[in-house]
């Protein structure tokens, strides 16, 4: 399936990147996630991109190495032509004002890590929605 968008995941684990792959793969997005170990790598790939290549959706691990999700979040929402992309966060913390501070800083929405395929089917079609909701007012 061929996609106008692209999906970025940062995350530090490569569990975690076959966890994702699995549950977008499953609901046919596979071909438009791409992943990245760390904050900063997630911004070097994103200030190689053409501004027509920028994805729809980033998805942030709290906890990482070099720069977390906050740090990332909050440069990504610094940078005029990145700060309309959609970012959510995806931790194992469950802390409400770790929750709360990202959503503060920009995040769209905070999911904790999902243990069951139940959960993961949720929070991908949640990420469909966010995307088919941006296709839509950009058309």
């Amino acid at each position: 399936m061929n996609h106008d968008y692209k999906i970025l995941v940062v995350d530090d684990d490569p569990e975690d990147h076959f966890i994702m792959q699995e549950y977008f793969t499953e609901a046919g997005l596979g071909d438009a996630v791409v992943f990245r170990e760390n904050g900063e790598e997630a911004l070097t790939y994103l200030a190689a991109l053409p501004t027509n290549g920028l994805p729809a959706l980033i998805v942030l691990d709290l906890n990482m190495p070099v720069l977390n999700g906050l740090q990332t979040l909050t440069m990504l929402k610094e940078l005029p032509d990145l700060r309309h992309i959609h970012v959510v966060i995806y931790s194992t913390s469950n802390n409400d004002h770790e929750r709360q501070q990202c959503l503060e800083q920009g995040a769209r929405d905070y999911f904790v890590k999902p243990f069951t395929l139940q959960d993961g089917t949720f929070m991908v079609e949640r990420f469909r929605q966010m995307l088919q909701d941006e296709l839509r007012q950009s058309s």
